[in-house]
């Protein structure tokens, strides 16, 4: 068996045992089909334990499929997403929301990944005008693309100035688990005012699914009934459903001896991989062989080191440029800790970098 853990995403990780076990546990016998199950009734009732009685759940195949039926659910066809730059839904869905939702993304600028109240107004003034693309709906994300978070403040001011405009406001919550670990806040209070949310399993410990959460109450009635029709249009209605349902319900009702659910030891861990890979390497930041290029706030780690020696980690351990350095000869890299990211191969990984910084300081 191939023990090897890499750092370029908790996509990477396997699948925990307690999920494992919650779908051996739906494997039993005939379920009626398309979510009428024990697992997504045990799911539905987790939904509202964590996020509030209002709170509705739908099961989703994966991300980019909980984003693009959450924005089309918030937005009309000529409406606009407010979004950072470094949104998913901006650079790494293809198009997705273009090609699938007919919605235009409107991207502002985020040197940390977080946007502030007062870049709303940048859009603000299409509002009215027939010409451009309406901007109804911000699409704010949870913990950030570039490893940051946003306090609960900091997200309450940003969906209320959101709302104060008349948008509606989405959060990609694909690591809402890392940043509500980091907050030491629940997950209800990780999204501090958001309508819809995407709720991430996959790089929390499952499998395969995310889901769609109506959080707004006043959205539940009309989102509640269009949502199945919007679900199964754009091909994210699971037939064999309770497989899905199963692991997020395990994700959020399983708990420890000390009452902590599964999403949080599992986040928690990465969370403190991730701090500990940053508190290895820090001497060498000092040194300045490498610099840290963010704040290391949930399960990522972000640096910029010479090109050279990030080929020869690379040669061992699976990694992803995100940028080219500011440094001639020289790449911003992201390294990745998951809930299954061992303090052995922690340490392990930052003496390959180490090792490789010497060699490439030698030349």
């Amino acid at each position: 068996m191939n023990h090897t853990v890499h750092f370029a995403s908790d996509n990477y990780a396997s699948v925990h045992p307690e999920v494992m076990a919650a779908m051996a546990a739906a494997n039993e016998g005939h379920d009626v089909a398309y979510g009428a199950d024990a697992a997504t009734a045990a799911f539905d009732a987790a939904v509202t334990t964590t996020f509030g009685d209002h709170a509705l759940g739908f099961p989703v195949f994966n991300g980019t499929g909980a984003n693009i039926v959450s924005l089309m659910a918030l937005s009309p066809r000529w409406g606009g997403i407010v979004a950072s730059e470094h949104a998913h839904i901006n650079v790494d869905e293809n198009g997705a929301p273009e090609r699938v939702g007919g919605l235009k993304i409107l991207p502002l600028p985020s040197t940390d990944g977080r946007l502030a109240p007062d870049q709303l107004a940048r859009y603000a003034g299409d509002l009215g005008d027939a010409h451009r693309a309406q901007p109804l709906v911000l699409s704010v994300t949870q913990s950030t693309e570039l490893g940051t978070v946003y306090s609960v403040e900091q997200m309450a001011d940003l969906t209320y100035a959101a709302h104060e405009l008349g948008m509606r406001v989405h959060m990609d919550g694909a690591r809402i688990a890392n940043a509500a670990a980091a907050l030491g806040v629940s997950l209800k209070d990780a999204t501090a005012g958001a309508d819809v949310l995407s709720f991430g399993g996959t790089k929390n410990g499952a499998m395969l699914g995310e889901a769609v959460v109506i959080l707004a109450e006043d959205l539940r009635g009309s989102l509640g009934h269009d949502l199945p029709y919007l679900r199964k249009s754009t091909m994210q209605l699971g037939s064999k459903m309770r497989y899905v349902s199963a692991q997020l319900g395990a994700l959020l009702a399983s708990v420890d001896a000390a009452g902590d659910p599964l999403w949080l030891r599992n986040a928690r861990h990465a969370n403190a991989m991730a701090a500990r890979l940053r508190a290895t390497l820090a001497p060498l930041a000092e040194a300045g062989a490498l610099r840290f290029t963010q704040a290391t706030e949930s399960n990522a780690v972000f640096v910029e080191l010479p090109r050279a020696a990030a080929d020869t980690v690379r040669a061992d351990f699976r990694f992803y440029d995100w940028q080219p350095g500011v440094a001639p000869d020289s790449v911003e890299c992201r390294w990745m800790c998951a809930w299954d990211t061992r303090e052995e191969d922690v340490d392990g990984f930052a003496a390959a970098v180490a090792r490789a910084l010497e060699t490439a300081g030698a030349r």
